[in-house]
Parts: structure tokens; sequence; C-alpha cells
């Protein structure tokens, strides 16, 4: 019997579905999910935060809650390395709810293609999301733009002194 094709993604939204109640429970949330392949390992990352910053315990309690579930539910064939971290102070936005909780805060994205004033790097104020991942950045007092997620090869929070 042939296995059905998986898609893209799907093995970090099957774990984002066993961790979100697990990191609930420890008073922590879920900020990001990654299956990613950096060379030829592979490496299971997930990001926990809360509002008084996460710290080691944080990390090893989250491991020693997952590590059983993953276990048991097997949802990676392969061979990985789980990493569980805080998603650090210049984290990046890749969610919509990412988008909304950060609107005010200053924020840098990297186009894939520039504009046409050639610039590829844009900083500002996160101003607007809305739907499809399209996001409003307030460039200057008189300047700002509309982008959508796609569009970028990254989003990312930047320290207060933009």
């Amino acid at each position: 019997m042939e296995a059905a094709p998986k898609k893209k993604g799907s093995v970090a939204e099957r774990v984002r579905g066993m961790a979100e109640p697990l990191a609930a429970g420890l008073g922590l949330s879920l900020w990001d999910v990654q299956f990613v392949k950096e060379g030829a390992d592979w490496f299971l990352r997930i990001f926990i935060d809360k509002e008084e910053g996460v710290g080691i315990d944080d990390c090893v309690d989250m491991t020693h809650a997952i590590n059983p579930v993953l276990d048991k539910e097997d949802p990676i064939p392969q061979e990985y390395t789980l990493e569980v971290s805080s998603p650090g102070l210049n984290r990046r936005l890749t969610r919509p709810e990412h988008f909304e909780a950060l609107l005010g805060a200053p924020v840098k994205a990297k186009l894939i293609r520039p504009l046409e004033d050639g610039r590829r790097e844009l900083s500002g104020e996160l101003i607007d999301c809305g739907p499809g991942g399209r996001f409003e950045l307030k460039l200057d007092e008189e300047q700002s733009v509309t982008l959508e997620k796609k569009e970028c090869v990254s989003v990312i929070l930047m320290d207060d002194d933009f």
C-alpha cells in the first residue's frame, strides 16, 4: 500500500496541535513550530514565549512535556533534533497572530525583490495587518508601504531604536 503524500508544513502543524495545549498547561504560549532541514540534518524547533520572558527552566519543562507525546504520536518518520527555545528579541513574524499581536511595534522586512527605488530592506512601525498576509509599515511621517508576507524573505521584530 502506498503512503499518502504529505503536505508541506504538515509536520509543523501536527506538532503545533500537540504542543499548544502542553505549552498552555505550563503557562507558556507557543510562538512557532518549524521543521527544517539544514545540510543532512532535520530540526524540529519549538519556540515558546511568556509575558515575563522565557528562561532555561521553561525550555526544559516544555521539552519534558513534548518528548513523550512525540514518542507516542510519532509524527516524524526520519531522525531529527528537537530544539525548544525562546523566539528571541528579534523574533520572526510568520503567522497572522504574530502581526496582530505586534501592531505598533518596530519591524524590519527583507524583500525577495527590490522595490522600484532599489530598496530590499524596509524598517518601520507595523501599523496594519490583514487577510492573506498583507501588512502595512509606516516608514516615516509621510511614507508608508503595504506589503504581502509572501513578498518577504523575513519580517522580524526590531529593537525600539530603529
